[in-house]
């Protein structure tokens, strides 16, 4: 039976309450009309990625770029502020002026950071002001078809007939990936060996070379081999079944009541930002995301898009710092 016992949140309770990088630049910019004489934005919006060119972070933040410079009076520009697991950025925005102009595309390393450093250059709560959610792109568990493993229960069973013989490949420690897989062995009563690489890639590629038996990866990493036989998904950890495996199952389904543990992507001002402002780029980044060639666009990038604006994505905050602490301290991992 599924062990139920001090289940993370839901997303669906918080919500209920409330090539695409164009190069490997560090800058990007988008559109060429100038700024209006009077109102906001009458200069060049900056948004900072706290990750390298091309990853999911910042190919979403070049998809808003440019929809926002299309539908805006001025020009939107992305830069990329890489290091110390998005630290660095989060922490530049966090103390950038606090006037519409310097604003934030991060991932979900804004609510893990807080439990996995000892000292980080930002407080979640207080330093930001939430725009809005962007999306989100579920975790796989995948595995090797010559386990002979075909379902979570059957994983289950493996690992605690078989103790410390499973090991699993994920995309690094700290992320999302490794902490859904954390989250896993929790829920299972399970132990598997984690094997971390630099990237979603090599953990892939670990599994098809038989390096490790299973591997947690987002869905744009492991779809393709999911697809083509290569791997197999036992689920997905999402809130929702992937429209591409409507055969894959989520934990949801399979009796882990609130196992949601996507990647999601989020859009920041700085704290002071006045609100009118604020809003006002809420409700532009909602109406272009909402665009059928936006969605389309996204969701062949692995996301789902997510608009439920400030009061969503602050409601989302107050909830899942929280929930990582949590599962960071079951799982033993030690802030560095």
């Amino acid at each position: 039976m599924p062990n139920h016992k001090n289940p993370p949140p839901s997303r669906r309770q918080i919500l209920k309450t409330a090539g695409l990088a164009a190069s490997a630049a560090t800058f990007s910019t988008f559109g060429t009309k100038r700024a209006a004489a009077t109102g906001y934005p009458e200069r060049t919006i900056k948004i900072i990625v706290p990750f390298a060119p091309a990853g999911p972070t910042d190919v979403m933040a070049r998809i808003l770029g440019q929809s926002l410079a299309d539908a805006l009076p001025g020009n939107v520009i992305v830069e990329n502020r890489p290091g110390a697991s998005g630290n660095l950025g989060i922490g530049y925005v966090a103390h950038a002026e606090a006037d519409g102009y310097t604003l934030l595309v991060t991932s979900s390393a804004y609510v893990v950071n807080p439990s996995l450093f000892a000292k980080i250059p930002y407080n979640p709560f207080r330093d930001f002001a939430p725009i809005t959610e962007l999306g989100t792109t579920p975790n796989m568990i995948v595995v090797s078809p010559k386990l002979g493993v075909n379902s979570i229960a059957e994983l289950f069973a493996r690992a605690k007939a078989k103790p410390d013989e499973l090991n699993y490949a994920s995309p690094g420690a700290g992320t999302t990936p490794h902490l859904s897989a954390e989250l896993l062995k929790i829920v299972g009563g399970v132990e598997i060996t984690h094997v971390p690489f630099s990237g979603a890639a090599p953990a892939i590629q670990a599994l098809l070379a038989g390096t490790t038996q299973m591997a947690v990866a987002a869905l744009p990493a492991a779809l393709p081999c999911v697809q083509s036989g290569e791997i197999k998904a036992l689920t997905g950890t999402g809130e929702h079944r992937w429209p591409d495996l409507p055969d894959v199952p989520t934990m949801i389904e399979l009796g882990y009541r609130d196992f949601i543990a996507e990647t999601a992507q989020f859009f920041f001002a700085p704290a002071k930002t006045p609100p009118d402002i604020v809003q006002k780029l809420a409700a532009k980044s909602i109406e272009v995301l909402k665009q059928p060639a936006v969605v389309a666009k996204l969701r062949d990038n692995g996301y789902e898009v997510v608009t439920h604006g400030p009061d969503g994505l602050r409601k989302y905050i107050e909830t899942e710092v929280p929930k990582w602490r949590d599962v960071i301290a079951k799982a033993g991992i030690k802030p560095v």
